[in-house]
């Protein structure tokens, strides 16, 4: 298996781009802060990277691309751009967190564990008034991805955004003419109270950052701006909390060319599931006539509040020409849905492993429960809480076995250059491992011939079975959990220690500011009077009364569990 897989007002607001154009990268400043900001016409504080929501929009390029398979680290040469990312926490507003930390979701952090980005998976938390550097290559890696905070909930709050690494060698460049920051198009649930409070349900939707509420609000809406007879590559990025949507642009059809950073057999549609944490690349033609046309993202109902009255879940796909003052008059019927057993990988299609269930060298069943009576979740009968000691400090302090790492019982380990098949319900997952998703939770049958790669999936309900396949080629401890951001604080989540002995030889050289993220956090945690996060307690080491700092999880708050996962 090769390397790469490693699983009502009338007046409208003109966007380039989720952030109003506003670009970093591969080397740049991210500055997370609090602001006041009413993206639905409704003020409240936020965490925000570079003051807006979304966050800045993160690109780069690769250059070239090889077969990785089973390089060490020392033979991976880059072949796109380093990424040199330095985030400096300002945060101050004690209603929501404080520390942080930043995931760049879908990258494979090859020899770059460090800046993976999981609070107490990879790094302790930054405090305020300090920074992080964040230093990766992508290797040959190439799509749409995106950047949030991986702090328990505090994503949730604001802090995520979109990350596009463009490809030279793109198979599709000669079928669309234009793909830039423009192009891009971000769903995302908003909440009214802030993450701490553990709010029921998202308030609105924000399409590139705005959106209108229930009720109510005259805001503006997103405009996609388009000319005539152009062809355009839309990249679609699930930012949200919880909520998936469906999502249609009135009367035009949508060709699918990448899921999740993977190129695709291209596939029309008319409308298609966005869940969180996933991506699509769409061509979509804009051959009808001028005039302004609708583009929804309704959530499931169980999610967020479904429907278009008041032009909530909307923004506006506009044709030069067309009336600038006037909103869509358009109606949409879907007739040609995604159909997920129709996604087909465009390179390297088959699945690591034998043709069969069961046919990988390590096969691992992920069930899933939650309990009322706790309002907790587990997998496999254990319950995941934050270890006090980041599993990846663990490792590099020679921890290798399963049953030593902490969390106790949420620790899976893999062996290198192995086919792993998991077997689960109600979970998605999100890490360095692209995966083919051999069997999805809404069909009966298996494709062991040229599934889709992705790095998101959906797993639908109790009874449903999704099956995923990857190769272990990127030694260090990786996060699978619910993208659900809420119920990962309730326990849905498990770590895997993948090839732990190799780890250390795997990474490159680590910088010495990381060793000092969990002595700064452990001093000075800003969050230990927010009931949800962790609290810093002693820990009597002996008869010399001798103390160690620890950090323990509170109980979490009750939140909604909703009728999918």
């Amino acid at each position: 298996m090769f390397g790469k897989l490693s699983v009502l007002c009338a007046a409208a607001v003109s966007l380039v781009g989720p952030a109003s154009a506003v670009t970093v990268g591969p080397v740049g400043d991210l500055v997370v802060s609090n602001k006041v900001i009413a993206p639905d016409g409704i003020p409240r504080s936020s965490v925000l990277a570079g003051g807006t929501f979304p966050g800045p929009v993160i690109s780069g390029k690769k250059v070239g691309s090889r077969d990785l398979r089973n390089a060490p680290m020392i033979d991976l040469k880059p072949q796109g751009d380093r990424f040199t990312l330095n985030v400096t926490n300002s945060l101050t507003d004690p209603t929501m967190l404080r520390a942080t930390t930043i995931h760049w979701h879908g990258i494979f952090q090859n020899g770059t564990n460090i800046a993976d980005g999981p609070a107490m998976v990879t790094q302790c938390p930054i405090i305020p008034d300090d920074y992080f550097v964040y230093d990766f290559n992508v290797y040959d890696q190439a799509g749409t991805f995106w950047y949030h905070s991986h702090y328990s909930t505090q994503y949730c709050d604001g802090l995520r955004g979109a990350f596009v690494i463009y490809d030279d060698d793109d198979p599709y460049q000669d079928l669309y003419d234009i793909d830039d920051e423009s192009t891009i198009i971000t769903l995302a649930d908003w909440y009214r109270e802030v993450a701490p409070e553990k709010p029921a349900q998202p308030l609105t939707t924000l399409i590139n950052g705005l959106g209108r509420t229930l009720n109510g609000t005259t805001s503006e809406l997103a405009v996609i701006n388009v000319e005539s007879d152009k062809t355009y590559r839309f990249r679609l990025i699930g930012l949200s909390c919880d909520a998936p949507y469906n999502f249609t642009i009135h009367n035009h059809k949508m060709t699918i060319v990448e899921t999740d950073g993977e190129y695709t057999a291209p596939i029309v549609v008319d409308s298609l599931w966005v869940y969180a944490g996933q991506r699509y690349s769409v061509i979509v033609h804009a051959n009808q006539p001028v005039n302004n046309y609708w583009i929804r993202a309704d959530p499931l109902s169980t999610r967020g509040p479904s429907g278009f009255d008041g032009g909530r879940n909307s923004a506006i796909f506009r044709y030069v020409g067309a009336n600038t003052t006037e909103e869509p008059k358009t109606n949409g019927i879907s007739a040609r849905p995604l159909n997920e057993d129709n996604l087909h990988a465009l390179v390297h299609p088959e699945p690591p492993g034998c043709p069969e269930p069961g046919g990988a060298d390590m096969v691992i069943p992920i069930r899933q429960r939650y309990h009322e009576d706790t309002k907790l979740f587990d997998i496999n009968n254990v319950t995941y809480t934050s270890p006090s000691v980041p599993v990846l400090l663990q490792i590099l302090n020679g921890t290798y076995d399963a049953e030593d790492l902490m969390p106790k019982g949420s620790v899976y380990k893999l062996k290198p250059n192995s086919s792993i098949e998991l077997q689960f319900h109600g979970l998605s997952r999100g890490g360095p491992h692209a995966f083919y998703v051999v069997k999805n939770a809404h069909s009966p049958s298996f494709n062991w011939a040229n599934p889709v790669i992705r790095d998101t999936v959906t797993t639908g309900f109790d009874n449903n079975l999704t099956v995923i396949r990857f190769f272990t080629d990127n030694s260090g401890p990786w996060f699978l959990h619910c993208h659900t951001d809420w119920h990962i604080d309730l326990g849905l989540a498990i770590v895997f220690a993948e090839d732990p002995e190799g780890m250390q030889a795997h990474q490159k050289p680590i910088p010495p500011p990381f060793f000092e993220l969990c002595p700064k956090f452990n001093k000075s945690n800003p969050d230990l009077e927010l009931g949800s996060q962790k609290e810093s307690v002693l820990v009597k080491s002996g008869k010399n009364e001798t103390y160690r700092v620890g950090v323990k999880n509170q109980t979490p708050m009750s939140h909604r569990i909703p009728a999918t996962l």
